[in-house]
């Protein structure tokens, strides 16, 4: 029988171009089923922050059907594991990461791996120096910071003294609050402010530095805690050294704790965020970007202050209880 060296040719190139052609329509779902990865800054279960931007992530998730790894620190001051849990993100080659920085310097040499490895990176909540990620979604922070000051002003008038109760310093949502409540404290001249006192994310902590903080100055008037974790601390130091509630306490974010504190009067307002959107815009605009899409480099999610006497209306429920059914 005599096989004709052109049609075996013909054939065998058929084969191969099939082949390579398996091979690239397989990359390409491969690459499509790629989960992507979230880095908050902490997966503490005991900070409702983070819990309820990751109701948000898996809402948006389910509803793009794309799969979300979330992988985190158990501190949020654990910068150097962020930094090992990020480069360990570039080599499981996701489609996208999603990053709540907890330095917005010293995670930047990392960040610009993960854009030179071909990855779409968006940051959430917070920030890094130079704006590398496509987009930024979080709150306008020094807008909340003076929202703070402009409320603590219905509780204290005329020369008064303020603290400042943060948490990691190099954070750019925490700088940016700070910033806030600085400037427009400072335009008065007869406002001091003392030294920010920094807990590093510890509920504890703030708790302890507020106790020594109110042992030294008699004079403070009002205080100012810019997350959860800080506001929560101070709040426990005020309902054990100030019963009669003299000193004022505007807060960040929302909880459990500080609705309780709320309802006590211990704690005056809180500016509230929208984790849960947050973490909804995220995974919609790095699904955006990944795919080419123009996407905004700023998103802001806002945020809202409630207060003792309109915390029951339905949108502030809705804020201060926000958590979904999975």
């Amino acid at each position: 029988m005599k096989i004709r060296v052109g049609s075996v040719a013909i054939a065998v190139i058929m084969v191969l171009l099939i082949t390579a052609g398996y091979v690239v329509l397989s990359q390409g779902l491969e690459g499509k089923e790629r989960p992507m990865i979230l880095i908050p800054k902490t997966i503490d279960p005991h900070v409702e922050f983070w819990r309820v931007l990751n109701q948000g992530v898996s809402a948006a998730a389910k509803e793009y059907k794309t799969e979300v790894k979330v992988i985190g620190t158990k501190s949020e001051s654990d910068i150097e594991e962020q930094i090992k849990l990020l480069e360990t993100a570039i080599t499981e080659k996701p489609k996208a990461i999603i990053l709540a920085a907890t330095d917005y310097n010293r995670l930047v040499p990392t960040a610009q791996k993960v854009i030179d490895a071909g990855i779409t990176l968006i940051t959430v909540d917070s920030g890094l120096e130079g704006g590398l990620s496509a987009s930024l979604i979080a709150t306008d922070n020094y807008a909340a910071g003076r929202k703070a000051v402009e409320t603590m002003r219905n509780y204290v008038q005329g020369p008064a003294t303020y603290a400042i109760v943060s948490f990691v310093k190099t954070s750019t949502t925490q700088m940016d609050r700070e910033n806030g409540v600085r400037d427009h404290l400072t335009q008065d001249p007869s406002i001091q402010v003392l030294d920010t006192l920094y807990s590093n994310g510890s509920e504890d902590k703030a708790y302890e530095q507020t106790k020594k903080l109110l042992s030294e100055h008699a004079d403070i008037r009002g205080i100012f805690g810019l997350n959860e974790v800080s506001t929560i601390g101070a709040a426990r130091a005020l309902k054990e050294l100030d019963p009669e509630q003299r000193i004022k306490l505007i807060g960040f974010d929302s909880s459990t704790d500080e609705v309780a504190f709320l309802e006590a009067g211990i704690l005056q307002a809180t500016v509230v965020q929208k984790p849960f959107n947050m973490g909804y815009l995220a995974v919609r605009t790095a699904l955006e970007a990944y795919e080419g899409k123009k996407v905004k480099a700023n998103i802001d999610t806002g945020s809202e202050v409630i207060t003792k006497e309109n915390m029951y209306t339905s949108e502030n429920q809705k804020l201060l209880f926000p958590f979904v059914e999975k």
